[in-house]
């Protein structure tokens, strides 16, 4: 077998154009490691064809030289071949249904699967992913719905100006434009009936710090839950501030016997929490959604608690960014991930159906699973800054080894669900998934 590394373009999506390593990668590859690379030729990826020849890889319609293929998002079933090794993002850990046909398939051909989700440190925290620019995406995108919403409301704000993510040629053009409407509310306010403007934010890891930082470019306030219940009291509120909340665990749920929380206890045992964050949506303007969340946890906004909320009338909650997209989740009213050109919906509380767009009575939802996909050529960078210095060790590594005697970096071994088509420890619990796949 060759020690070739490939990189696999990207077919799951449409507007998927994504690389795990950029031009600007593979060329360090080739003169600093020495490496040999393949890359896959592709029309729509963000970086040209021509771009990774000068930076000394071969350009190639196919991989079958390569022992070790680099991809982003899940491959076909197809695509595998004996005894090589596949780094992505499977979505295999929580037994998706939908990829257990690819899992037993890469076991069945004796693959080894690292999965970029899992490569994790010493403290558990994951090194290699997308996520800050899924936040800075969705939370642009957040802002763009929110433009319309309000034209619907008969609000005609500057939010207006700002256009969807993926229309941007870079991250740096949508900062400009936001940055202008920022100063343009710290300068002239936004209408009193509007105030206090509140958005909130569940959750604090790379997502919701990535959406964080877009907010950051208007004239923000940051508040905490319990501040946001007692601002509704409060008069003569400044008009040029947008008030910022954040929402950690302890502020989302209770324990059920009225326990005090425990973070511990409530990743242990989830079953004996329920959520408390109703008390806080009536004062929420706009609300983004950064949590993982898993069947196991509470809803945090319910189809049922969203029928309750309309009967007073059109709620000041206006739009929900859900870049967590988890289907009725913990935003139960997330019933579809959106497309990226099609990416908001209004979901009707009445009928509990959704019409694509952003007119209509209810509730607006923004919600993409590949928000990353957004701001392409950024999010590639950001993502292979920190790939690239493991491509060396797992080119090198011989997983003809025992598993304990495999050599690679740690947090690589973390995430290697399949050594030679078996599960690896840590991984063992998905044999129950793949019965009857």
């Amino acid at each position: 077998m060759s020690n070739y590394i490939g990189i696999r373009h990207e077919d799951k999506y449409l507007l998927e154009r994504r690389s795990p390593l950029t031009p600007r990668h593979v060329e360090w590859l080739v003169r600093h490691k020495k490496l040999d690379i393949i890359v896959q030729s592709s029309e729509k990826r963000i970086f040209r064809d021509e771009e990774y020849r000068n930076a000394g890889a071969e350009v190639s319609d196919d991989l079958k030289k390569c022992s070790v293929v680099f991809g982003v998002k899940e491959m076909p079933v197809s695509f595998f071949e004996p005894n090589k090794t596949y780094v992505f993002f499977a979505h295999v850990i929580k037994g998706q249904s939908y990829n257990m046909p690819m899992l037993k398939r890469m076991m069945e051909l004796k693959c080894n699967l690292i999965e970029y989700e899992k490569v994790i440190d010493e403290q558990g925290k994951r090194l290699i992913f997308f996520g800050k620019y899924a936040g800075l995406a969705g939370m642009i995108n957040s802002f763009w719905a929110l433009g319309l919403r309000m034209k619907d409301h008969g609000y005609i704000s500057n939010l207006l100006k700002i256009r969807q993510a993926h229309t941007y040629p870079s991250l740096k053009e949508a900062r400009e434009d936001i940055s202008a409407i920022g100063q343009r509310i710290a300068e002239k306010g936004i209408p009193n009936e509007l105030l206090p403007f509140v958005i909130g934010f569940t959750g604090y890891g790379n997502v919701s710090q990535g959406a964080q930082e877009i907010c950051g470019l208007l004239p923000v306030k940051e508040i905490s839950p319990e501040k946001l219940l007692e601002l509704r009291n409060r008069k003569n509120l400044p008009n040029n501030i947008i008030y910022k909340v954040i929402f950690h665990e302890e502020d989302l749920v209770e324990h059920t016997g009225g326990k005090p929380f425990d973070l511990h206890d409530y990743y242990a045992n989830p079953h004996y929490y329920r959520s408390v964050f109703e008390k806080y949506v009536p004062h929420l303007s706009m609300l983004i959604n950064c949590i993982y969340w898993d069947k196991r946890y509470p809803k945090l906004i319910t189809k049922e608690y969203l029928k309750k909320l309309f009967a007073g009338g059109r709620p000041k909650l206006s739009v929900i960014g859900d870049i967590s997209c988890d289907v009725e989740g913990s935003i139960e009213c997330t019933l579809k991930p959106a497309e990226i050109d099609d990416p908001i919906y209004i979901y009707n509380v009445d009928t509990e159906q959704i019409t694509m767009g952003h007119q209509g009575d209810g509730m607006l939802v923004m919600a993409v699973d590949i928000l990353p996909a957004e701001l392409p050529r950024d999010a590639s960078n950001g993502f292979g800054d920190v790939l690239v210095s493991f491509v060396k060790p797992i080119a090198d590594a011989d997983f003809e080894d025992s598993f304990e005697d495999l050599d690679l970096p740690k947090a690589i071994k973390k995430g290697l669900i399949l050594h030679r088509g078996e599960l690896t420890p840590d991984f063992k619990y998905l044999e129950e998934f793949l019965i009857g796949n």
